[in-house]
């Protein structure tokens, strides 16, 4: 009888820990090769981690809501043969580093595992709240082990590793949790000396933002004031930590254009059921908007960047995120890959497939990373234009709006004339620290300019 350890896949490459969300099996049941284990959760995607082995379930390690640290093992297989080491869940070994690998071949324990991390990963250095100089917080200093993410939260917030020992963990063995933090941030006594700490006791009070007039007191509703107070799940917490994430990093503009896409619909209204009975797959306005956005980046490719520091970093490959909507209302946002290389048939699968399997929870990690441009429908909520919010690290983000009819002045060789006409709204949000409203307004407009000149002769 052999025991395989099934660790903790790395689900990309900044992803350093997972939550389990389910035991799909438990201890005593028996389990076949790719037969899901359990679900687990990160920053970037849900996922399920089947079985690398036919066996059965000997022993699991954590239990539900745990954060586990990538590499580690989190359960054993009894299997029929000889001893071997650690392994990965077969569907997951793809998106891991050379890191995993390593760890995975040689069967490396959760305490070498975080050693190897401590390799990878410098101390972060955070200032002392009292103004001494500053002191590295590893990854294991204090009493217990900090990940990370954990580490760089302290040191942006300017927390000693005094200040973090005491923070309530609730992970493994009491380790401090990125919710946990951010709980203690809420509640988190104004910044004095952790001598005066000591010395003088003080009422927690929450951060806000500087003003001139005294804060008013903040009344705590509770459930008998005729209210409903409802948690944050998992998800949304998450959602609501980007977007102010991405407000605190990049100032946003937006600008507008309106367009005449009357040839894009008419051609889809002609096409559509030819279009689903030859290849399968429905046309929608979406594959149509992406391969104008592809052609502008082309023209603009100062849009497909990222900021690094003071550095412009600029992106070959022209990877495209579609914001989608769950049925939980949250939103992700799955990647075309190399979109420039597909053509309009081939992006009309793409966008097909990712929606499908994004209300279905069924994503891969790697399928919601890489983007370089993000496109967001705002019209489908029938709304006529939006300002979104640039899904960081990249440097623009454009909203579509509805499709209208409306009267419109139309020029022809017999002069103008009044006309109904299909038209909709587009607007980006673009970071000002690197785009200016030259290459913001002049992209958007290339855009526009694509879908007005869309050949409405073009076959199938």
């Amino acid at each position: 009888m052999a025991q395989i350890e099934l660790i903790m896949p790395k689900m990309g490459e900044s992803i350093m820990e997972a939550t389990i969300l389910k035991w799909v099996k438990q201890v005593g049941d028996t389990v076949e090769e790719d037969e899901t284990i359990l679900e687990i959760a990160t920053d970037k995607v849900d996922s399920e981690v089947p079985s690398p082995v036919n066996g059965t379930i000997s022993e699991i390690l954590f239990k539900e809501d745990d954060v586990v640290e990538i590499g580690t093992v989190i359960a054993r297989i009894a299997t029929e043969g000889s001893e071997e080491a650690a392994q990965a869940s077969p569907a997951l070994k793809e998106t891991a580093g050379e890191d995993f690998q390593q760890a995975s071949d040689n069967g490396q324990s959760n305490g070498a595992s975080k050693k190897e991390e401590e390799k990878r990963v410098p101390a972060t250095a955070t200032a002392q709240l009292s103004g001494t100089p500053a002191t590295e917080i590893g990854a294991s200093d204090g009493s217990r082990f900090y990940s990370p993410l954990v580490r760089n939260i302290a040191k942006k917030e300017n927390i000693s590793l005094e200040e973090l020992e005491a923070v309530p963990g609730t992970g493994a063995q009491g380790r401090v949790t990125k919710h946990d933090i951010l709980s203690y941030l809420e509640n988190r006594e104004a910044p004095v000396s952790v001598q005066a700490k000591k010395s003088v006791p003080q009422a927690p009070v929450k951060k806000s933002a500087p003003s001139s007039s005294p804060a008013a007191p903040q009344k705590v509703l509770k459930e008998d004031d005729n209210v409903e107070i409802i948690e944050m799940d998992r998800m949304r917490r998450l959602i609501a930590d980007h977007m102010v994430e991405s407000k605190h990093t990049s100032p946003h503009v937006t600008s507008f254009v309106e367009v005449d896409v009357t040839d894009i619909v008419n051609w889809r209204n002609q096409h559509k059921k030819a279009f689903q009975e030859k290849y399968g797959e429905k046309i929608t306005f979406t594959p149509i908007f992406i391969e104008a956005v592809v052609k502008a980046i082309n023209d603009f490719p100062l849009v497909n960047i990222t900021v690094d520091g003071n550095n412009i970093i600029r992106k070959k490959n022209i990877n495209v995120g579609m914001a989608a909507a769950l049925p939980s209302g949250n939103l992700i946002v799955p990647v075309i890959k190399n979109a420039d290389h597909l053509n309009l048939l081939g992006l009309a699968k793409k966008v097909n497939d990712l929606a499908n399997r994004a209300r279905i929870n069924k994503l891969k990690p790697e399928e919601i990373q890489g983007g370089t441009f993000t496109i967001t429908n705002v019209g489908t909520f029938g709304n006529l234009m939006g300002t979104p919010i640039i899904n960081q690290p990249q440097v623009a983000i454009l909203a579509t709006g509805a499709i209208k009819k409306k009267p419109a002045v139309v020029e022809t060789e017999f002069g103008d004339m009044i006309a109904i006409r299909h038209m909709m709204f587009l607007s980006l949000s673009y970071d000002h620290r690197v785009v200016d409203g030259a290459l913001g307004g002049s992209f958007l407009r290339r855009i526009g300019d694509y879908l007005e000149q869309f050949d409405a002769t073009r076959t199938i």
